[in-house]
């Protein structure tokens, strides 16, 4: 993967690594996530810009269609693109523990079925005001025993930086959404 490329708008981004607190921070959030946590998956590394995450093999996680050859459902490569560049881009800020981001868009190409324990490396192609990118590879051992990519993707993410104006919670908000009938009439 290439090098990260930060926007005039960071002035997180440093040399060196991130505090072991924050590390250990980061990590508890994998920990007490309900999903992730279930899932396994585990913050290998993370630098200003990059994270790198792990998950085993569980057969549980396999697609379960007859001939089948045991390869993990794509959502689990999927979701160790998304959580791993949502970690990335979390380091771009002063207080990576204190970030608000979420998802807007999560593209992802399938290259060959993983079979093994996956590795995901994320890393921060822009990180702006309000809107940052990420590149993500995820691994596998493939079954001739090299290391391969299982599958490719970037990630959107709206940033939620503080005192925008925007960094309230979505679900907090009061605004009501009436529904209405094709006529015009409120049905609901």
């Amino acid at each position: 993967m290439s090098e990260c490329e930060y926007g005039k708008a960071d002035d997180a981004p440093g040399e060196g690594d991130l505090t072991d607190d924050t590390l250990d921070r980061m990590r508890e959030v994998l920990d007490e996530h309900g999903y992730l946590s279930w899932l396994g998956v585990e913050l290998e590394q993370a630098t200003r810009g990059r994270a790198v995450m792990t998950l085993s093999y569980r057969e549980e996680l396999a697609n379960a269609v007859a001939g089948s050859t045991g390869g993990l459902h794509g959502g689990i490569p999927a979701t160790l693109i998304d959580t791993a560049s949502g970690f990335a881009l979390r380091t771009t800020f002063e207080e990576p523990r204190r970030v608000a981001l979420t998802t807007t868009d999560l593209d992802i190409s399938y290259l060959r079925p993983g079979t093994a324990d996956l590795r995901v490396e994320s890393e921060v192609a822009r990180a702006g005001e309000t809107i940052g990118v990420t590149r993500a590879s995820v691994t596998s051992v493939a079954p001739d025993g090299d290391r391969k990519e299982v599958a490719i993707g970037t990630t959107t993410y709206r940033l939620f930086r503080e005192g925008d104006g925007d960094s309230e919670d979505a679900s907090a908000s009061n605004e009501t959404i009436q529904i209405t009938d094709r006529e015009g009439e409120e049905d609901r």
